[in-house]
């Protein structure tokens, strides 16, 4: 059980047997932290970002509320599930956003009118895509690295959440940086 509140964990494994009211008396409990965790990953977003955290937090909870397979156990897995979502809908609104600004084929475009590449929103795709190839090198690291950076969790966190020890998260997560620095800095230095 939770021993930081019992009552996520509790909530969580009714919703998994299909009480949908637990659902609902989860969603005040984990807002706050939801929210908390949805402005931290817009701050490293670029700074004309237009989605909100709040925003980020509903359409998350309203894809967390459609999930109607899954087996929650605890608040781990749950924040980790929650991370998720918040990757995905950041990810997404960057590719609508990467396609909007493709212009229009028969449309004339002055030199002028031609701005430098936005190097934030290219990072939050190239995050994606390197973190999606070191999921398939390493599903563990990958895992870790959605735990750890997306979901905010401790690495003693990370170790209840996927069984093992802390160590080897500490000795995971250490790799898995190490392997997305040199990822992202050769992918960006062939560009």
């Amino acid at each position: 059980m939770d021993q930081r509140n019992p009552a996520i964990s509790q909530l969580l494994q009714a919703w998994a047997r299909g009480d949908s009211s637990a659902r609902d008396q989860l969603a005040p409990l984990v807002y706050d932290e939801l929210h908390k965790r949805a402005a931290a990953y817009l701050r490293r977003e670029r700074v004309d970002h237009t989605l909100q955290a709040t925003a980020l937090v509903h359409e998350a909870f309203l894809r967390l509320a459609a999930q109607d397979r899954v087996m929650w156990q605890n608040r781990g897995q749950f924040y980790g599930v929650a991370a998720q979502m918040m990757r995905r809908i950041l990810v997404d609104h960057a590719r609508e956003r990467r396609a909007a600004k493709r212009p229009d084929p028969a449309a004339r475009v002055e030199i002028d009118d031609i701005a430098q590449p936005d190097a934030d929103f290219v990072n939050v795709l190239a995050l994606d895509q390197a973190l999606a190839e070191l999921s398939v090198l390493d599903a563990r690291q990958g895992q870790i690295v959605e735990l750890r950076y997306f979901a905010g969790l401790s690495e003693q966190d990370v170790a209840d959440t996927i069984g093992v020890s802390r160590a080897t998260v500490t000795r995971e997560w250490k790799r898995a940086r190490a392997w997305l620095y040199h990822r992202m800095t050769s992918a960006s230095a062939s560009l």
